[in-house]
């Protein structure tokens, strides 16, 4: 039989790092409650019970794919006599898998089929940041500066010959007078009327991207891989908060569609999930991941996609501009890599705008824009890291 997941939302049990394959049948892992969706679940299937084999998925069969997914889980569902409900999300490319709601009992009866790897409960996920905006705001009018985090990391490159940046977060605004945004590919995995709209409501993911490549023009800011294209992968709402299945679909979706030389970026997170580390570590083979490490002030081993680890998987912690230790920084290594500038940023923003925010998110982003010119490495070590083991500072 399979493993129930049960999401959590802070700190996450020590058996939460069991690898899979040695749990036993049917075990109960909890966690924390407080941000669990009731009644929303990811169906995880084994790989040799799937119909669909990640490896020959890709950009041209992926919606094919997906929809094998989903109607293999359908199937499954029928010969349990399970009543048929809408599948959320369908997972062909990093997990095998979906999302549905499910009652209890109907999650005991699945555990109990062969196919079935492990359930996990849906939980809430959010934005990566330390406080709300200030300063900056406005349209683009004014003359360009260069932020110094850009600055600290190396200065700008000519990111126009790059790959590109995928926005896994709130989205991007789509419009941004100093972004290239890749609008063919944007998507919105979110659920309602938005589920089709890749725009940016919250102002988070267009804050990321600027840093990542913010156009060298006359205007607003110059982000560290400057004009390199951008696509929104929105998993996040207006509010700057998003279902972890959601965010695994964005996940798989990228994994599907990347091609060598581009990078992700993930500032966000949530509680501890073996479904999104897993996705993770499967689309970091189509192109690298930057995760933010979080803003709990906590060992980022507790939260997800921060702890994944693996190749072409970078986390990063978040430094002031006196290279000192942002005080709400998650910290640990491992997962940590790289420390980054993520006090005050200054970067583009919703409705044309910029903005100064501060979190790990605004840290990524810096490690992202070097990761697609390619190549990093380290300036100095950051001051005041609290494990005793202070991390490297990103440079190219």
């Amino acid at each position: 039989m399979a493993a129930l997941i049960v999401g959590c939302a802070q700190e996450a049990l020590d058996v939460v790092d069991t690898p899979m394959e040695s749990l036993e049948d049917a075990q109960l892992i909890t966690y924390d409650q407080s941000e669990v969706i009731d009644g929303a679940y990811i169906v995880v299937f084994k790989d040799d019970a799937a119909p669909t084999k990640r490896a020959n998925v890709n950009k041209a069969n992926y919606a094919a794919k997906q929809k094998e997914m989903a109607d293999f889980a359908k199937k499954v569902i029928a010969e349990k006599n399970i009543s048929e409900r809408p599948i959320k999300h369908s997972y062909a490319k990093t997990i095998s898998g979906v999302a549905m709601d499910l009652t209890e009992d109907e999650v005991k009866t699945l555990l109990r089929d062969d196919r079935v790897d492990f359930i996990e409960q849906d939980q809430m996920f959010h934005v990566t940041m330390g406080g709300p905006p200030g300063g900056g705001g406005g349209g683009g009018s004014a003359a360009q500066t260069t932020p110094w985090g850009i600055t600290r990391v190396g200065g700008a490159m000519n990111g126009t010959n790059a790959g590109t940046a995928w926005i896994i977060d709130s989205g991007i605004d789509l419009d941004h007078e100093d972004l290239n945004v890749d609008v063919a590919n944007s998507r919105s995995f979110l659920g309602g009327g938005q589920s089709s709209n890749p725009d940016d409501q919250n102002g988070h993911g267009t804050h990321v991207a600027g840093t990542v490549a913010a156009i060298d023009n006359s205007v607003g800011v110059i982000g560290v891989a400057a004009g390199a294209p951008v696509v929104s992968v929105r998993v996040l709402d207006r509010k700057g908060s998003g279902s972890n299945s959601g965010v695994i679909a964005g996940v798989d979706y990228v994994g599907a569609n990347a091609a060598s030389g581009d990078a992700a970026n993930m500032s966000l997170g949530g509680g501890a999930s073996t479904a999104l580390d897993n996705a993770v570590k499967a689309a970091a083979s189509a192109c690298p991941f930057i995760l933010a490490a979080g803003n709990e002030s906590r060992h980022a081993n507790n939260s997800s996609p921060a702890r994944a680890n693996g190749n072409n998987i970078y986390t990063v912690s978040s430094m002031t501009s006196s290279d000192s230790w942002s005080s709400f920084s998650n910290y640990g290594n491992p997962p940590v890599d790289y420390c980054a500038p993520g006090s005050s940023i200054n970067s583009t923003y919703k409705s044309g705008g910029y903005a100064t925010l501060s979190g790990t998110s605004m840290a990524a982003p810096h490690v992202c824009g070097i990761i697609l010119i390619g190549g990093i490495t380290s300036d100095g070590r950051v001051n005041g890291d609290p494990d005793g083991n202070a991390d490297p500072i990103a440079h190219h």
